[in-house]
Formats: C-alpha cells, structure tokens, sequence
C-alpha cells in the first residue's frame, strides 16, 4: 500500500520566513541545529512529534493547518439493495444496510431494516446485553416492552435506549412492521 509523503515544510518556510524569523534564530529558540530546521522547511527529513509541536508553538501555527491536507481518506462503504445480508429469526427478518468495518472499532454501528411478521417479536423481557439501540418505525405498529414498562409505536416514531435492559419489540398489528434499527456494539451480523 502507498503511503501519501507528507510534505509541509514549505508551509513552516513560508510562515517563518513572513514573520521575518532566520532559521539560526528559530534554531536557536528550539535549541537544536539550523540544519535540521533546513532539512525539514525543504523536506529531506521528517521531524518527531515534539519537534513538529515545538516549531508550531514557536511560530504560532495551528497544527491542522499543517496536516489539512493529508487528512485520510476515509473509505464510503455502499450495500446496494440487492446485495444486503439477510438473516431469519422466526418471525423476524434482518436485513443489514451498513457493513461494520474493524476500523470501526468503538464506533461500529449495525444498521438493518427489520420486518417482523403480525404477532411476531424480537429480543427478550429476560436478559438485556451491552450497548445502545436506536430505532424508527417505517409502517406498521408496534410495542416496545423495556424492563416494566410498554410502549406503543406508530409509523414515524422513533425511539433510542440502553440495551443492557431486558426489551422485546412486538408486532401486535395486522400488518408487517417495518423499521430501521441501529444497533451498537453490533451482534447480530458480526
């Protein structure tokens, strides 16, 4: 893989040099050599962070400016339709529109359109797991039972909670319940 070269030491020249700074003097404030501050304004060598930090605080460069354009590209990722993982439970249907990336990491959401069949459900009122889970209702009605307490939902509602609580989401109507559901940390397709 090709890595991008960083190159902003014509950004640290082209400041120092318009606050009329020599590179003796700025060498000198940073107590190391007018030859390393050469070597990095024409990018022969790449300096350590506390170097690069250093150089910033003394020239007053806000650091973004330096690295703004090498922020990294972060890749889109498209499900197209007919290309969406698919998964049954009983009376439940999952289709996962986003695919969780281990970039992802702590912020890894699942996010799937569920389906739920009249009279049919999803989770359990006996044990909750960890995360959070946000949902709105596409059509249809439903019931969310959290712990004790029940609520309704009609088509447009949406709801968000912490799924460490027993929960079961039912279809107590006479038609499909279509919502999309994000969940996080992912479970079902991961």
């Amino acid at each position: 893989m090709d890595r991008p070269e960083y190159r902003f030491g014509e950004k640290i020249r082209n400041v120092r040099e318009s606050q009329k700074i020599t590179l003796k003097q700025l060498a000198q404030q940073m107590n190391v050599s007018a030859s390393l501050i050469s070597q990095i304004e024409n990018n022969k060598v790449s300096p350590s962070i506390d170097t690069l930090l250093n150089l910033a605080d003394i020239l007053d460069i806000d650091p973004e400016y330096l690295f703004r354009d090498f922020r990294k590209k972060r890749k889109v990722r498209i499900v197209r339709a007919g290309e969406r993982n698919r998964l049954s439970k009983g009376s439940v249907q999952y289709e996962l529109l986003t695919t969780p990336s281990a970039a992802d990491e702590d912020y890894a959401l699942e996010t799937m359109e569920l389906t739920i069949r009249p009279g049919g459900e999803k989770g359990s009122q006996d044990y909750g797991h960890p995360g959070r889970e946000t949902g709105i209702i596409i059509s249809g009605t439903g019931e969310l039972q959290y712990g004790t307490e029940t609520y309704s939902l009609n088509e447009g509602d949406s709801l968000s909670f912490s799924s460490a609580v027993p929960h079961k989401l039912i279809n107590p109507g006479k038609t499909e319940l279509k919502a999309i559901w994000i969940i996080t940390p992912p479970r079902l397709f991961s």
